[in-house]
């Protein structure tokens, strides 16, 4: 918009937008990430795919070329030289792999793009309602009650209150003028943050994954930035369940797996029983239904075709023995076919937590807005 001047007592005063100005290297890096989350961290193959993007939008030019931005990420710590004595995750093929500090960006990347950018806020404890003996100032105050910290005393009030009980003449301060203000408590949360990697995840020409693993590196991110006394665990579920490393995100990829929910679903109660915080919660990201279970016998029993009622019900169980361990389950169902709804409703009202049945474009801020939801449940 044009300058356009305006008296401040009557509205507003616009100027032209100046756009800032981006180095080469920001301009490409910020392309170069979301390749980089679609390849599972593969960087031939995005330098392949940013090669074609270039020769069909320009991306570089004489003054900048494909080399110089490789060069850029070697010379600023983002990617190395692959050492084979090193055991690297990256899937660099004896040539260049990721560094920790392009895999802390890639988690960065995923926070900007679904989150927006989040400021750092202190500790980043979650409130509860609950007032009393607490942490965190509240602004409501109350009289002093024996085991009341010192430190909560209210000085102003406190005084104030001596000066009307007592007068000027005979000013003194005793327990009964003190004034204490209310505090809430701090609850730290322990999260299972589920994901499935059946083949599923990339059938009928939609890629589910790659949305899954951005959502679940902009949690952590987010989780590490504003609720660092928070802990958040990651598992990958397919024919079996294991967890993963916060650093082995970007490479997630989908395999030749049916869905052994129960499995994961076991896992994540596992993890969750060590942990001493009182706040548990379990998040799946799943687009299918449940096709697969680990028999007593250590085989596997599955069944891709509808809702096999034995498979159904281990899960139904499990969704039940999770509600007595106070720990609710919030599924995103990234798929909406009909007949899963049933088993999602029927699965919900087992466990008593919630279901989100979502496209993948709202996936990542129906999982913010729940986390910040449930961090003000029991302490």
């Amino acid at each position: 918009m044009t300058d356009k001047n305006f008296n401040p007592q009557k509205g507003f005063i616009f100027s032209k937008h100046v756009p800032e100005e981006l180095s080469h290297f920001d301009r490409v890096f910020d392309v170069f990430k979301d390749l980089l989350t679609h390849t599972s961290g593969d960087l031939e193959e995005a330098f392949e795919w940013l090669d074609m993007l270039d020769k069909e939008y320009d991306i570089f030019n004489e003054e900048y070329t494909l080399q110089d931005f490789e060069e850029d990420l070697k010379k600023r710590g983002y990617i190395k030289e692959e050492d084979p004595e090193e055991g690297n995750t990256g899937s660099g093929k004896g040539k260049n792999i990721l560094t920790p500090k392009l895999e802390a960006a890639l988690r960065e990347y995923a926070l900007d793009q679904i989150f927006g950018k989040l400021k750092k806020n202190g500790a980043g404890n979650h409130r509860t309602s609950k007032t009393g003996i607490g942490d965190e100032r509240d602004g409501e105050n109350r009289s002093f009650q024996y085991g009341d910290d010192l430190t909560a005393v209210n000085m102003t009030e406190s005084l104030k209150n001596a000066q009307i009980n007592n007068g000027i003449s005979d000013l003194r301060l005793t327990e009964d003028d003190l004034i204490v203000e209310e505090t809430k408590h701090k609850a730290q949360m322990s999260t299972v943050l589920m994901i499935d990697i059946s083949h599923s995840m990339i059938l009928y020409g939609e890629d589910r994954i790659t949305p899954a693993k951005k959502v679940a590196m902009a949690l952590v991110e987010l989780i590490k930035r504003k609720y660092p006394k928070d802990s958040i665990d990651i598992i990958v579920f397919g024919n079996e369940a294991w967890p993963i490393k916060i650093k082995d995100l970007p490479y997630l990829k989908v395999g030749p797996y049916h869905t052994n929910t129960v499995a994961g679903l076991e896992l994540a109660m596992d993890i969750l029983r060590r942990k001493r915080n009182t706040n548990k919660q379990i998040f799946m990201i799943t687009d299918g239904k449940p096709s697969c279970i680990q028999l007593p016998s250590g085989e596997f029993y599955m069944n891709s075709f509808g809702l096999d009622e034995k498979i159904v019900t281990q899960c139904l169980n499990r969704a039940a023995q999770a509600r007595k361990l106070k720990i609710p389950i919030t599924t995103f169902m990234i798929a909406q076919d009909p007949y899963l709804r049933q088993f999602v409703e029927e699965f919900t009202a087992q466990n008593k937590g919630k279901a989100f049945l979502t496209g993948l474009s709202g996936l990542g801020q129906m999982i913010f807005e729940d986390y910040e939801k449930n961090r003000i449940r029991r302490i």
